[in-house]
């Protein structure tokens, strides 16, 4: 069987990460499609921790809590769990954020029809056909179609979300670590898919339905917009530069974390 390990980042989610880990357990019999939940927390400063471990009971597969040494951001949250994925020998790894924005049964019909196996990455996406969005303003919604459109045309490839946090992605695409010289702060989702553009990888986005309820971002919009066009146009003009391999400051940082719990799978699936 395929092995599927699905990545909780968490950072002060108290109150999301119940209702995160209670959308797993919902799924009943269809959690076996997973073969372990990973929930990295970086250095919350709130009782996400207790939370986690309490909400984690309810599931029927085994759910990993582990706590990152230092506060790497979600991109280092995100290398810390890919090593994880890949040094555990397994096959996938889903991105499901802790604050609850997205829904972890948006990605099961796609996993029971195979779709993964296909593709090197399946990219969930806010602004798709199909997509639902609650309580985001019109305003925002099309600034955001209008901000994908920019990149698709600096890409090359029509492009749908530049980050959600519902993916999922091959350990075999991950496997040459490609992503350790990325920046770890919010823009560490977009340096994935413009690398995945870059190296001709095969993905596709799927859409999502996405809420905005107590969640508390931790994007500055406008800050975060100059990062994305910096980015962006350095792409165009000196892609090379941007995914030349090179050592950076990131890629010196060990990702060191320690185990906090560990409950082992039920029987009763």
């Amino acid at each position: 069987m395929e092995k599927i390990l699905i990545f909780i980042p968490m950072y002060n989610c108290e109150k999301q990460i119940p209702r995160v880990l209670g959308r797993i357990a919902a799924l009943g019999e269809e959690q076996s499609l997973f073969t372990e939940v990973l929930i990295v927390d970086n250095r919350s400063a709130d009782h996400s921790l207790e939370a986690a471990q309490s909400a984690m009971q309810e599931l029927s597969i085994p759910v990993t809590l582990i706590r990152n040494v230092e506060n790497y951001s979600l991109g280092g949250s995100h290398k810390v769990a890919f090593n994880y994925g890949l040094e555990k020998g397994f096959d996938f790894v889903v991105v499901l954020h802790g604050d609850d924005q997205g829904d972890i049964g948006d990605l099961v019909p796609l996993l029971k029809k195979g779709e993964h196996r296909e593709l090197d990455s399946l990219l969930g996406s806010r602004f798709s056909k199909g997509s639902k969005l609650v309580n985001y303003s019109s305003f925002r919604i099309f600034g955001n179609h209008v901000f994908n459109l920019f990149a698709s045309v600096c890409a090359g490839r029509r492009i749908y979300d530049l980050g959600s946090g519902l993916n999922i992605y091959k350990t075999s695409y991950l496997k040459d670590r490609f992503y350790r010289p990325f920046p770890n702060d919010l823009s560490f989702n977009v340096f994935l898919l413009l690398y995945g553009i870059y190296a001709k990888s095969s993905f596709r986005f799927f859409p999502l339905c996405w809420r905005e309820e107590d969640q508390i971002s931790n994007a500055r919009l406008w800050k975060q917009t100059k990062r994305m066009l910096k980015l962006l146009f350095t792409y165009v003009f000196r892609r090379k530069t941007v995914f030349s391999g090179k050592k950076t400051e990131y890629s010196r940082i060990q990702y060191r974390y320690e185990i906090i719990a560990r409950k082992e799978g039920s029987s009763c699936i």
